[in-house]
C-alpha cells in the first residue's frame, strides 16, 4: 500500500534521524578537539576586529545599528529572512547567533522547526541537517521540548483545489516525461502536504521560500514563489525590504540577480 504524503515525510525524516544518530555515535570516537557544526560559535566583535577592522565597523555601524532597525519589515520577519538565507547557503558559523535572535524576536520554536523542515525540500536535506544540529543545542539550552513544536489540534490548512490543479497540470505537461518521480513528489509531498502544514503561516512559508531562492541564486523559481508570497499576504514594501536584508546575508550579486525578476512580478500585480 502506498504511503500517504504525510507519512512519506515522517518516514523520510525518521530515516535521516537514524543516519544522524549513527553519525553522532561515530563522531564520539574522534578526538575531543574536533569541532562539530553544532559547537561552532559566531565570531564576536572582538574576533572580527582582530581579523578585519573594516568588517567590524560595517557590522556595527551598518548592519546592527542600521539594517536591523529599518522600517518596512519587523525584526521577527528579518530573522525569518536571515535564518532562511543562512540555511539555504549552509552558513553554519552565523546560525547560532541568528537562530537565537529569531527566538528572541518572536519566532516561535514550532515556527523555527518548520522553517528547517520546509528548507529540507527547498535547499536540500544536508543543509537542513546542519541547522538541526545547531538548533538542537539551542533548544536544549532553553529547555524547549518537542511538545512545543507541533500545533495543538493540528489540522492541515485548506487547499485551493482549482489553483493546485492548474499548477499540477502545467508541471505534468512540461516535465512529466522528463522526471515522473519529481512531478509526483512535487504534487503529493510539497503542494498537498508540506505547504498545508499549519505550524507556519502561508505568508511566512512563502517568505522563507523566496528568501532561500534568492540566497541560493535560483532566479528562475522566484516569479512563481514571489507571486505566491504576495497572494499569501506579503506586501511589496515587505518584499523589497526582504531583498535589502538579503543583500547583506546572501550578498549583493544574488540580490541584483533577483531584482529584475522582482520588478517584473511587482509590475504584473493588480
Amino acid at each position: 500500500m502506498a504511503l500517504r504524503p504525510s507519512r512519506l515525510i515522517t518516514a523520510a525524516l525518521a530515516s535521516v534521524s537514524i543516519l544522524a544518530s549513527a553519525c553522532t555515535a561515530d563522531a564520539g570516537d574522534t578526538d575531543d578537539s574536533t569541532n562539530t557544526l553544532s559547537r561552532r560559535r559566531t565570531p564576536t566583535g572582538e574576533d572580527i576586529g582582530k581579523v578585519s577592522p573594516g568588517l567590524q565597523q560595517y557590522a556595527n555601524n551598518v548592519v546592527v545599528e542600521g539594517l536591523w532597525s529599518r522600517p518596512g519589515l519587523s525584526p521577527r520577519d528579518r530573522s525569518v529572512v536571515t535564518v532562511s538565507a543562512l540555511i539555504a547557503r549552509n552558513n553554519t558559523v552565523e546560525m547560532p547567533q541568528q537562530i537565537t535572535a529569531a527566538l528572541d524576536h518572536g519566532v516561535e520554536p514550532r515556527e523555527l522547526s518548520e522553517i528547517i523542515t520546509h528548507l529540507a525540500f527547498y535547499s536540500g536535506w544536508g543543509n537542513a541537517m546542519s541547522a538541526v544540529a545547531i538548533t538542537n543545542d539551542i533548544y536544549t539550552e532553553r529547555g524547549i521540548a518537542t511538545t512545543q513544536l507541533a500545533t495543538p489540534a493540528r489540522q492541515p490548512l485548506p487547499l485551493d483545489e482549482a489553483a493546485e490543479a492548474r499548477r499540477a497540470d502545467t508541471v505534468e505537461q512540461d516535465f512529466g516525461t522528463v522526471s515522473p518521480g519529481v512531478v509526483q513528489y512535487t504534487t503529493d509531498v510539497l503542494f498537498r502536504d508540506l505547504w498545508l502544514r499549519p505550524e507556519l503561516a502561508p505568508r511566512d512559508r512563502s517568505l522563507v521560500t523566496v528568501s532561500a531562492l534568492v540566497a541560493s541564486g535560483q532566479v528562475a523559481q522566484i516569479p512563481f514563489h514571489l507571486g505566491r508570497a504576495m497572494d499569501n499576504g506579503l506586501t511589496q514594501e515587505e518584499a523589497g525590504e526582504a531583498l535589502t536584508q538579503l543583500a547583506f546575508y546572501a550578498g549583493w550579486p544574488s540580490v541584483f540577480s533577483a531584482l529584475p525578476v522582482a520588478r517584473e512580478v511587482f509590475a504584473g500585480r493588480p
